[in-house]
């Protein structure tokens, strides 16, 4: 599929999937015409992509990892320095208090929804 319709089907503007590519996240074929041809797991791959950075991961790290990521899942990481493991640690932790901080508050928005309906009832 060309950028176009790969933006369209990941919701990521095609400058964003460009940057993807130049930092090694995604591969496209070249077409003849010089055109981008992405196969059909790339569109998996980019909202895999689009989480790790939503979750606050760099993309040098993502790049890591990625493959780790792939089905089957064969985990393979033959660069996992201390440090590279330490700040996977960390993002993990990070990723944890994020996680109890937006259950807290989907908690206290749920329980004022509740409150809401009861009184309206």
């Amino acid at each position: 599929m060309r950028i176009g319709e790969l933006a369209e089907r990941t919701g990521t503007p095609p400058r964003l999937l460009r940057y993807y590519e130049e930092q090694g996240l995604i591969r496209a074929c070249r077409r003849p015409n010089g055109y981008r041809d992405y196969d059909e797991a790339t569109v998996d791959r980019v909202a895999q992509i689009r989480g790790l950075l939503e979750a606050g991961l760099p993309t040098r790290l993502i790049k890591k990892i990625l493959p780790c990521l792939d089905q089957p899942r064969n985990i393979y990481f033959p660069d996992a320095t201390p440090e590279t493991l330490a700040e996977l640690e960390g993002e993990r932790e990070r990723m944890d208090r994020r996680i109890e901080c937006l259950t807290r508050n989907r908690d206290a928005i749920s329980a004022y929804l509740d409150q809401v309906r009861r009184c309206r009832d």
